[in-house]
């Protein structure tokens, strides 16, 4: 038996320049597609509260800037993750005297067992889609996405492994579709968060993650220095064309007002509210 060592091997693997472009073809399309449907998840979060992005001053530049924060986070919690992953799979493979490494090269060497786990992970990341526009049940669901995944992607997968062209498009298509389901899965906790964050005036880390700034201010009149809204304190959802976009947890309606007129005073992110707080309380 050949000992184990780690000097590198000829002819066993590629260069780092191709190692580099195996990870960049599963890395890039996931975080594409995932950047894309996160566009849509921060206009779910803004509609709970009755406005859009727009609205609220969140432009185009300050959205890449929060979503590409946002993606950084979710890279430095999957990597820990997939390392996780390699690592328990290099050890069972040990104990089992190299099956799991062998069942790994016959399923690749059979294209129509490879087509099949690829189209049944895409039809997979469908779950998610349903979820957000759809109000299906698991055994639904499930039917649906393998029924989704055998009938549409098995057979064009298939014909894409006879070439390496085909099967780098495959891997895009695994990955870009991999992506839109996290992101959908996503969209589903960050609408449970916005609207608890609605209901109770209280956010999480999720909406902290995404950019969602919990901001309160008081509100008075710059002529007199009077509070306004019998000095009710008001979330700031943020600030467009000259108009501050807030929302008055009492009432548990959001509320336009000029900057011209609006003094904002005692601003406070992320404050300490009490357990049972909730909003509207005030509503009529």
């Amino acid at each position: 038996m050949r000992p184990e060592t780690d000097a590198p091997v000829e002819n066993e693997s590629g260069s780092v320049v191709e190692l580099l472009e195996r990870i960049g073809s599963v890395v890039l399309p996931v975080g594409v597609a995932l950047y894309a449907v996160l566009y849509i998840g921060i206009e779910e979060i803004y509609g709970v509260f009755g406005v859009s992005p727009q609205q609220a001053g969140i432009d185009q530049a300050v959205l890449f800037g929060r979503l590409s924060g946002a993606l950084v986070l979710l890279l430095l919690l999957l990597l820990p993750t997939l390392g996780l992953i390699v690592g328990v799979l290099w050890v069972l493979d040990k104990l089992t005297l190299g099956s799991i490494g062998r069942l790994s090269r016959a399923v690749r060497r059979r294209p129509w067992i490879a087509a099949l786990v690829a189209a049944l992970w895409c039809g997979a990341s469908y779950w998610g889609f349903f979820s957000v526009f759809g109000d299906l049940d698991l055994t639904a669901m499930m039917i649906i996405a393998v029924g989704l995944g055998v009938l549409t992607f098995l057979v064009p997968f298939r014909l894409l492994r006879r070439k390496p062209v085909g099967r780098a498009g495959m891997k895009l298509l695994v990955g870009a579709l991999t992506g839109l389901g996290l992101g959908f899965l996503l969209i589903i906790q960050l609408l449970s968060a916005a609207t608890d964050a609605h209901r109770t005036g209280q956010t999480d880390l999720l909406l902290a993650a995404v950019g969602f700034q919990s901001q309160w201010a008081d509100l008075k009149n710059p002529e007199d220095n009077k509070p306004l809204y019998e000095g009710r304190r008001m979330m700031l959802l943020g600030e467009s064309e000259g108009t501050y976009v807030l929302y008055d947890c009492d009432k548990g309606e959001t509320i336009r007002r000029p900057i011209e007129a609006t003094l904002l005073a005692a601003i406070e992110s992320d404050p300490e509210l009490p357990q049972d707080h909730t909003c509207g309380t005030l509503a009529e």
